[in-house]
C-alpha cells in the first residue's frame, strides 16, 4: 500500500475512488538526486568522502551490472547501518526543512498545486527511500507516498538492505498496482528518466521532463 501521509485529514476524507495524478521525485519534483543530498549531508565532508572511496567497488561494479538498486543499497549499508529508525527519521525531517527550498523546481511544485485544485489523489512514486522522502511529501500535502524501502533488524535500525525491490522502473507500476488496485486510472504521470517509462506509459497524460525550473 502507499504510505498514508495524513491519516484522519484531508487526504483520508478523499473518494478511494479518485483517479491518481503521480509525480517522481529526484529529478521532477526536485533539481538533484535528494538521497545522495541527503547522505552527504548527514556524513559531513569528511565521513562522506572516506565512504566515498570505499564505494569505489560498488561504482566499478555498477558499470557491469548497471543496477542502480545494487550501489543504492552499498551506499545504504556504508552510511546509515546500525542508524536507529527514529533517528533517521528526524534527521531526514531536519533535512527537508533546511534544503527544501534549494531542492524543489518551483514549476514542478506550482503544477502539484495545480493538480491540488482538481478531484484527484497526488502521490509520489519515487526510488528514494520512503523514509527520507516522506517530510517532503508531507509537506506537499502529498495524499501518498510510494518508494524504496529500507530494512531494519529486530532493534530498528538500519541493515543497509532493502524491503523489496528498488521502486524504479516496471517496479513503480507493480507498486501503484499494489496500492490502487489493477483497475486504477492514472491520470497523469512525471518523470525525467528511463526509471519512470513504464510508469508514465499507463498515463492518461504523460509528462517526461517537462520541469526545468531552478529554485
Amino acid at each position: 500500500m502507499a504510505q498514508d501521509l495524513r491519516p484522519g485529514g484531508p487526504a483520508a476524507a478523499r473518494p478511494g475512488d479518485l483517479p491518481i495524478v503521480a509525480f517522481d521525485f529526484d529529478g521532477t519534483l526536485t533539481v538533484r538526486d535528494s538521497f545522495t543530498a541527503f547522505l552527504r549531508w548527514r556524513a559531513g565532508p569528511v565521513r562522506y568522502l572516506a565512504g566515498f572511496v570505499r564505494l569505489a567497488p560498488a561504482a566499478l561494479a555498477y558499470l557491469v551490472h548497471r543496477d542502480r538498486g545494487r550501489i543504492k543499497a552499498a551506499a545504504a549499508r556504508e552510511y546509515l547501518s546500525g542508524v536507529p529508525r527514529r533517528d533517521l527519521a528526524a534527521e531526514a525531517g531536519e533535512f527537508a526543512e533546511r534544503f527544501a527550498p534549494s531542492l524543489l523546481r518551483p514549476d514542478a511544485v506550482a503544477a502539484w498545486e495545480r493538480w491540488r485544485r482538481e478531484p484527484v489523489r497526488l502521490v509520489i512514486v519515487t526510488a528514494s527511500p520512503e523514509l527520507t522522502v516522506a517530510p517532503f511529501a508531507e509537506a506537499l500535502g502529498a495524499d501518498g507516498l510510494l518508494g524504496t524501502r529500507l530494512a531494519f533488524d529486530a532493534q530498528d535500525r538500519v541493515t543497509g538492505a532493502f524491503e523489496g525491490l528498488n521502486c524504479r522502473g516496471p517496479e513503480k507500476v507493480e507498486r501503484l498496482t499494489a496500492a490502487f488496485g489493477p483497475n486504477l486510472r492514472l491520470r497523469a504521470a512525471y518523470g525525467d528518466t528511463a526509471g519512470d517509462r513504464e510508469m508514465l506509459a499507463m498515463a492518461e497524460e504523460p509528462g517526461y521532463r517537462v520541469f526545468v525550473g531552478e529554485p
